[in-house]
């Protein structure tokens, strides 16, 4: 069974045949009635169907040793969802705990058992307790998103070997330029284009407009010449494509694009990667002097508190700012002569018994 939805196809993702209906039919609200992207979709798909796989082996309707994938849940019905209790809830976060999920995953499966359960009590009655109504993690430690360095990004753009180099010369400068998601790089089409903007489409379907500089427009100009000149093109909307098959790149093959083009610069021990490729443009950016609001809409966050997060990563315009005091130059003053011992270490006024 699929564990993927292409984000540029999501009608190619199988159907959901192997969860429970009630699971099937929160999928269903999620997607045609709360239009959440399919990407978000298959990640509650996901989470729900590993936590069900937990339940069979509480119930003893499965063995821990069983594979996975040969666990029916199909079987499970309303009434089996029902007897799930906050003590399930626990013992399934401690379990996702042991088996190496770090915070952040284990505050996203609480967060989709949060959404189901409370669509079960609320949206269709089915359940008249929701067993994740007070259950929380705490608050999870933030942390810097890792980020190149302006040298490092020249390094980058200068040492691009690729056998379809104007191609990947220019997805590299738009994650870098323009601080795209990976999966709207690979949904761009020609017709986004308009004047000097680039129309995205970004996380629920929400579009936004964002400007190209002239190193974007340069790179899109010398990548599109030679698109045109390859021999077979099938996906002819698609602005990024294989010049083997002529088909539009997926997401996958990005990924390994930017990892070619890491190591060939050096930079591939470093963990980054397509995303942390974003992080670069809006660190870069906000270190240029960009407003805050400004780069939200950038980067499409729904929030400014999201994007608050490049705030704490300038160093560079926080040693600037401490510089920017008019005392910052002050040299050490030497202290004055003095003919008293007033300031004696022993506190005393500094004349002893006269005996």
């Amino acid at each position: 069974m699929s564990s993927y939805i292409d984000t540029v196809h999501p009608e190619r993702h199988a159907p959901y045949l192997d969860i429970p209906d009630d699971v099937v039919e929160y999928l269903h609200y999620l997607d045609f009635v709360k239009l959440r992207s399919p990407r978000t979709v298959n990640g509650y798909y996901l989470d729900l169907r590993g936590f069900f796989r937990f339940m069979m082996v509480q119930w003893n309707r499965a063995t821990a040793e069983e594979p996975s994938e040969k666990i029916d849940l199909t079987q499970i019905s309303s009434k089996d969802i029902a007897q799930i209790t906050k003590r399930d809830i626990f013992a399934y976060l401690d379990y996702a705990r042991s088996t190496s999920n770090g915070a952040k995953a284990r505050a996203r499966k609480l967060s989709a058992l949060k959404g189901f359960f409370g669509y079960m009590c609320t949206q269709v009655n089915k359940l008249s307790q929701d067993p994740t109504e007070t259950v929380s993690l705490g608050t999870i430690k933030k942390t810097l998103p890792k980020y190149l360095t302006e040298s490092e990004s020249y390094d980058l753009l200068n040492n691009i070997q690729s056998d379809f180099y104007e191609r990947d010369f220019c997805i590299i400068t738009l994650f870098l330029n323009c601080g795209m998601r990976l999966t709207e790089l690979v949904s761009i089409n020609l017709g986004d284009f308009r004047d000097d903007t680039i129309r995205i489409m970004g996380k629920g379907g929400k579009e936004r407009l964002v400007y190209l500089n002239d190193a974007c427009k340069q790179a899109l100009e010398r990548y599109t010449e030679a698109r045109r000149s390859l021999p077979k093109l099938l996906d002819k909307e698609a602005l990024f494509v294989s010049k083997r098959t002529g088909k539009r790149l997926t997401s996958r093959r990005v990924e390994q694009i930017v990892a070619r083009c890491l190591q060939s610069a050096g930079l591939s021990e470093r963990g980054f990667s397509p995303h942390k490729l974003r992080h670069t443009a809006a660190t870069l950016m906000y270190q240029g002097g960009v407003d805050m609001l400004a780069l939200k809409e950038i980067l499409g966050h729904e929030n400014v508190s999201t994007t608050q997060i490049y705030t704490h990563i300038n160093q560079q315009q926080l040693r600037e700012a401490v510089q920017a005091s008019p005392l910052a130059h002050q040299k050490f003053i030497e202290p004055k002569p003095s003919g008293s011992d007033s300031d004696s270490e022993d506190g005393n006024s500094g004349s002893q018994n006269a005996e």
